[in-house]
């Protein structure tokens, strides 16, 4: 299965720029140094933006799980970065109730 509208599906470029590759980020930066082994950077943040894009509509939903805000979707499948380095990857995405777009919430590193 996959994400339903995934080709529609919006992310908040803070949550790339400011926590997923922020080193300073409280939570963030234990994340910052894994996708940075990817090849990814602050200065460049589009390109993994561009690259969970395509993750979301290449793999499939691993689990679903619903919540008082809405259904929440993880994706699990390789992701490769910039530098060619390739790992897999967990992203998170969440549709809202009385919405049909997911929305970005978080990634993390799979088990290899």
């Amino acid at each position: 299965m996959r994400v339903p509208h995934s080709s529609a599906a919006y992310v908040n470029a803070a949550k790339i720029r400011d926590y997923l590759l922020s080193p300073v980020h409280p939570l963030g930066c234990f994340k910052s140094s894994f996708f940075t082994s990817l090849g990814y950077s602050q200065d460049s943040w589009t390109q993994l933006e561009i690259d969970l894009r395509t993750h979301l509509r290449s793999h499939a939903v691993l689990q679903i799980r619903r919540n008082v805000y809405g259904t929440k979707y993880c994706v699990r499948g390789r992701l490769r970065g910039p530098s060619g380095a390739a790992a897999d990857v967990i992203a998170v995405w969440i549709v809202l109730d009385g919405e049909s777009t997911p929305r970005f919430v978080t990634a993390y590193p799979g088990e290899d």
